[in-house]
């Protein structure tokens, strides 16, 4: 997982988000953060991966892409790969 690219997709105020970035400090787990809010090409690329909703956290793992909204560990657990 070290050698992975993780980049978060978030948004202020979002609950999801905030347990996610939580998740991945707990298992420190570098990533880069993006704000939707700040960036238009940012929510643009998350509404388009994730059908035209306004996902977030949404991730992108070295360009294999997946939203946690509703958080849910085990979910983000395996889809970087982590184990139970």
């Amino acid at each position: 997982m070290a050698n992975k690219r993780i980049v978060m997709y978030t948004r202020k105020g979002c609950d999801d988000s905030y347990a996610a970035r939580a998740f991945l400090r707990k298992h420190d787990l570098s990533f880069e953060e993006i704000d939707v809010e700040k960036s238009p090409e940012a929510l643009e690329f998350v509404m388009k991966v994730n059908e035209g909703k306004r996902r977030t956290p949404t991730f992108d793992v070295d360009g294999r892409t997946f939203h946690c909204s509703q958080f849910d560990p085990r979910k983000l657990a395996r889809e970087l790969g982590l184990s139970a």
